[in-house]
């Protein structure tokens, strides 16, 4: 296991230190999270820390390209060369949606990150974020010039599309003291997931398949 040009001799440790600094910088901010407590959560010492990553900023960049190394694996998989656009897109909302499930601090750092619009932002946009929403939009052209999806601005459908997967995480710490129950436990989500895809086959397909009422109702789960 290697970090940038230095091998890792105990990748435990690095994995650690890795999901433990995670969990702060999403809570705390680069700013606010401290090295010490992040070693001690990982159990580890701070001189661990920075053998392996070097500093806190550098820490704190390796765990977003962690993390979107991740993404990259989930979302970028490639479809059947013959699937259908419908069937590439719903491939692509279910990875976005699966990822974003199994990795709820994403949408906390992207946000801070965002707000903060310093110049680390420009190397995100660069490198993830442009391939991402090409990516995307591509998927939704490919649709349009198919005849399967309604002649809509891709790029308009893509910010729709993301603000209503991502919302929904970045939003459930909060909104569980609304709704009452937890946003994150398994039959929320799928019910969550019904809902989005139904959204979507009906806003942008030409023709949708019928789902029955129970299949779509919201799940109890707390």
């Amino acid at each position: 296991m290697k970090l940038g040009r230095r091998k890792v001799e105990n990748p435990a440790t690095a994995t650690r230190i890795l999901a433990a600094a995670e969990r702060h910088f999403a809570a705390q901010g680069m700013a606010g999270a401290r090295t010490d407590e992040i070693a001690a959560d990982a159990h580890a010492n701070k001189a661990m820390l920075y053998y392996y990553f070097g500093n806190k900023r550098r820490l704190h960049r390796a765990v977003l390209e962690n993390l979107f190394r991740q993404l990259r694996k989930v979302v970028y998989a490639p479809p059947a060369p013959d699937a259908p656009p419908r069937d590439r897109l719903r491939a692509w909302v279910n990875g976005y949606f699966d990822f974003l499930a199994t990795h709820p601090n994403y949408p906390r750092l992207v946000q801070r990150e965002a707000m903060d619009a310093t110049s680390k932002i420009e190397w995100i946009a660069r490198e993830y974020f442009q391939p991402f929403f090409k990516l995307l939009t591509g998927l939704i052209s490919d649709g349009i010039s198919a005849g399967e999806f309604r002649d809509v601005d891709p790029r308009q459908t893509a910010f729709t599309m993301l603000g209503a997967t991502a919302f929904y995480f970045a939003s459930a710490p909060v909104m569980r003291s609304i709704v009452r129950h937890n946003l994150l436990a398994t039959h929320a989500l799928e019910a969550r997931r019904r809902a989005l895809l139904d959204f979507i086959e009906h806003g942008l397909y030409r023709t949708y398949p019928k789902r029955s009422r129970k299949s779509s109702s919201p799940a109890r789960s707390r």
